[in-house]
């Protein structure tokens, strides 16, 4: 193959690719926001209250919504083996959390998380859970499944996920559970499945190194 043709091919990839990795789907990690700070607008172009801000998705939280920072790197939570360390959204009063997405989001939805008690999430339509409910989920306690361990310690050590696929346009979700009894992590935004997708630089990395192996070898001929 002709090294111009095979330049110009990886270069579409790399561009193809990159633009597939992000294509609709959003996931917060809670990185970044204080240990027992309210996340508040940390997602929505302000701050939580700490004064830490995260990237603006529009997406903002009821004010009984907190992050909580594992207590083996310096925070105050019980948790531990968190789907990506250190910190995860929990509350600490009332019976649920509140999330708003003002722009909305259809498709599929997904989380971790971890519960000593059951676990409900509903999702609605319209803001602060208003409007049609487009789908439920009801999940188990399940903090000591599978004969999880701390990293060292942490009693909330096994995660499990929730996912709902529903029809419709989503902008509100209830996170309902026990207070300080269950903690979630990785929301997603568009997929059933909560795990990071590769991130669009190491797909390019990977396309170009392709690319400079190949042009070696054309050059070596």
């Amino acid at each position: 193959m002709n090294i111009k043709i095979l330049k110009a091919a990886l270069t579409g990839l790399v561009l193809s690719v990159s633009g597939f990795a992000n294509a609709g789907i959003i996931i917060l990690d809670f990185e970044g926001v204080g240990d027992t700070a309210n996340i508040n607008d940390f997602y929505n172009g302000g701050t939580d209250s700490l004064g830490n801000s995260g990237t603006n998705y529009g997406i903002s939280f009821g004010t009984n919504t907190l992050g909580c920072i594992d207590s083996d790197v310096g925070g105050t939570c019980n948790f531990a083996n968190e789907p990506t360390a250190d910190t995860v959204m929990f509350f600490l009063s009332g019976s649920s959390s509140i999330l708003n997405n003002a722009a909305g989001f259809d498709t599929g939805f997904s989380f971790y998380y971890t519960s000593s008690t059951a676990v409900s999430v509903n999702i609605y339509s319209g803001l602060n859970l208003t409007g049609s409910l487009l789908g439920s989920i009801a999940l188990l306690s399940n903090h000591t499944a599978n004969g999880c361990v701390g990293d060292p310690t942490g009693t909330f050590c096994n995660w499990d996920i929730g996912s709902l696929g529903f029809a419709g346009m989503a902008k509100s979700i209830d996170f309902g559970g026990t207070a300080n009894e269950v903690g979630f992590d990785n929301i997603t935004f568009g997929s059933v499945n909560p795990n990071r997708v590769p991130e669009p630089s190491s797909l390019a990395i990977f396309a170009l190194s392709i690319l400079g192996l190949a042009s070696s070898r054309f050059k070596s001929r």
